[in-house]
């Protein structure tokens, strides 16, 4: 064996300890976060979207100029909303922020390219908005406390159930182009795991919930469909790193990459789980 073989396989030995390690502290920290709940989760939500949010605006080369600055101030303006109700009709405040940011636009011109503002925007929704369901999911009456990690099961659990399937038995590719290491395999195998980590969960956590066996079958093909969108999320991010040839958002977790690379399935799940399970909660 060549001393190059013995490096790789050390690198990527080394390179799995660190990204285990950094997995556990992560979900360590969330379970102390959304355990606590309140402002304290509302807090670390709104944290953690600013900086998603500057890892995408980074990409636009938007994340230090004054049409991302007031991403970061419109997002932190829609959490203190979440806590205070100081606006009941929420949308205006992203009408202000459209307004705002085509003023900046204007009247900087020609220092933004369209793509750029419609950058900032979209932005705001597919980071700020969207993990705020973890909140907001959290603050559900009853059940909310429970229910609020049907997002995990369907995002991370599906993500690891489909490493381990796609590993062992991924054949067809699903993405050739886009993830080639993904595997049609691997898909069916997180949908059906993250249905069943959430049915496993549910068992345990029944008599709390105060739910019959029913409704631990309808929630469980609620994750299983969270599951499957959770694929999109983890491929439209993909997606934009392979537009702008970038390889991982951000380094803030090692061995992860970013927020939204270790987010990325968690954003479009969290609305999901929220709507379709509203009626548990």
């Amino acid at each position: 064996m060549s001393d190059k073989s013995v490096d790789n396989k050390s690198s990527k030995k080394s390179g799995f300890i660190q990204r285990l390690i950094s997995g556990i502290v992560l979900v360590a920290i969330l379970l102390v976060i959304i355990i606590t709940g309140g402002p304290v989760l509302l807090v670390s939500m709104g944290i953690i979207s600013i900086i998603g949010m500057w890892e995408l605006y980074r990409v636009f080369n938007v994340h230090k100029k004054l049409a991302g600055i007031f991403g970061y101030v419109f997002c932190a303006l829609f959490y203190a909303n979440l806590q205070f109700g100081f606006l009941r009709e929420t949308y205006l405040l992203f009408v202000v922020f459209l307004i705002v940011e085509l003023a900046i636009f204007v009247f900087s011109y020609p220092n933004y390219k369209a793509e750029q503002i419609m950058a900032v925007f979209f932005g705001l929704f597919y980071v700020g908005v969207m993990i705020s369901f973890i909140y907001q999911t959290r603050c559900l009456p009853n059940n909310g406390a429970f229910v609020v990690w049907l997002i995990f099961c369907c995002s991370w659990g599906a993500d690891t159930c489909a490493y381990c399937v796609g590993m062992l038995f991924g054949k067809h590719k699903m993405s050739p182009k886009l993830s080639p290491k993904k595997s049609v395999e691997g898909a069916i195998g997180g949908i059906v795991g993250a249905a069943l980590i959430a049915a496993i969960y549910l068992i345990i956590v029944r008599n709390y919930m105060n739910i019959v066996w029913l409704d631990i079958v309808i929630l469980s093909g609620v994750v299983a469909v969270g599951a499957f969108i959770s694929i999109i999320g983890d491929l439209a991010a993909s997606a934009i790193k392979r537009f702008y040839d970038i390889k991982d958002y951000g380094k803030l977790i090692p061995g992860h990459g970013g927020i939204l690379d270790r987010f990325d399935s968690v954003i479009i799940t969290a609305p999901i789980i929220y709507m379709l399970s509203f009626y548990f909660a």
